[in-house]
């Protein structure tokens, strides 16, 4: 059964995305947004966002970030401003699959609305647990590049134990850190324990990092506070992984001169192929769980 895909902007990521999309047999895929890009998609019918036939469509992939509260979308590889509105979500039809990496309010508003099918990957334990794993590889990365002393044996404390931070926690302990986290449940809590890693109840950071060199956020609320961030030592550097604004006082940490960063979209940064390759792959199980191969 053939099937119609348009994949509407996009970042690096996206270009390992569609060769993966490709592989796909009796599948037609739309290209929007990409007029930018030197490199070229044999088999690929790059068109003007106007030309495209929402109602001709099987499935609609938007950027990571979905759109914004206008129905914008990011497009890295185009000038373009690409606008989808209500109506033409409207037009699909009511069996389309639209795909996203996170799903803010216009988006979850319109497709609730118009009883269509919004799938947040980035909502999903396989897509969030596999790019844990160049999230922890970026953040290794990053203290490499903005420190001056080793990750082995510096002091590190990872806040929050969910998919990020479980595999943040692993690959600095594995690397020789001796890494404390800080956790809210008792599940958790025992769990880090039982790694051999020490636990940190949430509610008794700022006890505890007047001891660290490295202190990485991983919980989108404001849990890095004033009164945790005072304690720091001077050379702490401060990571914080969590989606915008992220869950740390900046200004605060500004004041006392403590290095800190918001470091968004890490995968997409330091492996866009392999990023790529795992949105691609659940999409794929989608579409031929619905019967769309």
């Amino acid at each position: 059964m053939s099937q119609s895909i348009a994949v509407i902007g996009g970042d690096a990521r996206y270009l390992e995305l569609l060769r993966q999309l490709q592989t796909m047999t009796d599948t037609t895929i739309y290209l929007v947004g990409f007029d930018n890009l030197e490199q070229g998609f044999t088999g690929l019918k790059q068109t003007d966002f106007f030309d495209l036939e929402p109602e001709k469509l099987d499935a609609v992939v938007l950027p990571i970030t979905g759109t914004d509260d206008e129905g914008y979308v990011e497009a890295a590889f185009s000038d373009q401003k690409i606008q989808l509105t209500k109506e033409w979500f409207g037009a699909l039809d009511k069996s389309a699959l639209i795909f996203t990496g996170i799903s803010k309010k216009y988006l979850t508003t319109v497709t609730t609305d118009l009883n269509l099918t919004l799938i947040p990957l980035f909502d999903r334990d396989d897509v969030a647990i596999y790019n844990s794993i160049p999230t922890a590889e970026g953040t290794i990365m990053m203290v490499i590049e903005h420190t001056d002393y080793t990750i082995h044996s510096s002091r590190v404390i990872v806040v929050g134990f969910g998919r990020v931070g479980n595999t943040v926690a692993n690959k600095f302990a594995a690397l020789g850190a001796k890494v404390s986290v800080c956790a809210q449940s008792i599940k958790d809590l025992a769990r880090i324990t039982e790694m051999g890693l020490t636990a940190i109840p949430l509610d008794e950071l700022e006890k505890h990092t007047s001891e660290s060199d490295l202190l990485i956020n991983t919980i989108p609320a404001n849990v890095v506070r004033k009164d945790s961030i005072q304690n720091l030592p001077p050379h702490a550097f401060i990571i914080d992984l969590a989606s915008k604004p992220g869950g740390t006082d900046f200004d605060y940490a500004k004041q006392r001169g403590i290095k800190a960063i918001l470091a968004r979209s890490l995968p997409g940064i330091v492996a866009p192929k392999t990023s790529g390759k795992i949105l691609a792959d659940v999409i794929k199980q989608f579409l031929i769980k619905e019967g769309r191969k």
